[in-house]
């Protein structure tokens, strides 16, 4: 790391942590795989500002915080709507934006959805990897900013930015917020050992998440379910992963779930249907949709060829006008002489 700048915190919002695409292979030592809950997102913040899908950015819930940026660079919102403004003004989501030195970003309570993700060009936030991972673990204090959300005066560090090829083509189109309706999912590893008329209840009836949710898990409501009755031994768990308590309410186990459960478990959500589900709202009417492992693999494949697509795009459109900034000292220069002027 060289020439290292921070970001400071005037306002810590609310729940806003570091993370990634998260820490893997080490559930079997008992930590969490943690990472972004709406990956989609933070990998198209990442894309926008040419980073790897994986850089380190800021992930907030429900009202973002306030940061003040200590030397230039360029960023990227995504997510839920927040409502970000630069220095007062209203931003775009989905487009890479343009900061200098003393600049503010702010953002208002969510009108929907949940999570909402900010990255910073040039490698993203850099905070220590713990465990091949930046990302933050709240239950065991783990990566991130020491293991927490921000707090009020936090400086997180960054590596201050110049140049960002194809910079006013660098936006991706906002879609039309719809509740989804229904949410896909593959039967899970105890989807068996529910009866026949359990299974038909699990996808035919209303679900809404409850209030108790999180980021280990969203408890959902609905009538409860027939519960199995056999002993279970416990097993690892996977992101999506929809267990049935005993009191037949559904959990879908998210980013900071335990490593291992004892519950059944009747069903997964496919991957290419979890941004919609962490981003629902409380209260939201939903249905679960049974596919094929096929079709969940398509799915996924044709979310990230838009990914792909796009920056494809990008590239092709480097030398395209309007030209973005493109020599790191030309820019450097016009800084010295902008703040000496």
């Amino acid at each position: 790391m060289h020439n290292v700048a921070t970001i400071e915190v005037l306002n810590s919002g609310f729940a806003a942590t570091v993370q990634d695409l998260g820490r893997y292979q080490y559930q079997s030592a008992g930590f969490p795989v943690s990472g972004a809950m709406d990956q989609a997102s933070l990998k198209l913040a990442n894309l926008l500002v040419n980073n790897d899908a994986n850089a380190a950015a800021l992930e907030f819930i429900l009202a973002g915080p306030t940061l003040q940026f200590q030397a230039p660079t360029f960023i990227a919102i995504t997510g839920a709507a927040s409502s970000p403004s630069l220095n007062g003004q209203p931003i775009a989501l989905n487009q890479a934006i343009a900061i200098q030195a003393g600049d503010q970003v702010q953002f208002a309570p969510m009108a929907t959805g949940r999570y909402g993700y900010l990255a910073v060009a040039n490698g993203g936030l850099q905070v220590p990897m713990v465990l091949g991972s930046r990302a933050t673990t709240l239950k065991i204090q783990l990566g991130g900013l020491f293991g927490r959300t921000l707090a009020v005066g936090d400086a997180l560090p960054f590596e201050p930015c110049y140049v960002l090829p194809s910079l006013a083509h660098r936006h991706a189109p906002v879609p039309a917020v719809k509740a989804p309706g229904h949410i896909r999912v593959l039967k899970g590893p105890q989807w068996d050992l529910f009866t026949p008329a359990a299974q038909s209840q699990f996808l035919q009836q209303t679900y809404q998440i409850s209030q108790q949710a999180d980021r280990m898990g969203y408890q959902l409501q609905g009538e409860p379910l027939p519960v199995p009755t056999e002993n279970l031994i416990s097993e690892g768990t996977v992101l999506g992963n929809i267990q049935i308590t005993r009191n037949g309410q559904p959990i879908v186990l998210l980013a900071d779930r335990q490593t291992a459960g004892g519950y059944p478990m009747i069903a997964t959500v496919i991957g290419a249907d979890l941004a919609s589900f962490v981003q629902m709202s409380a209260g939201e009417d939903f249905q679960f949709e049974l596919t094929a492992l096929n079709t969940a693999r398509a799915l996924l494949a044709a979310q990230q060829q838009v990914l792909t697509t796009l920056a494809a795009s990008f590239a092709a459109q480097k030398y395209q006008a309007p030209v973005g900034p493109a020599r790191t000292g030309a820019q450097k220069l016009a800084q010295i002489i902008t703040h000496r002027g």
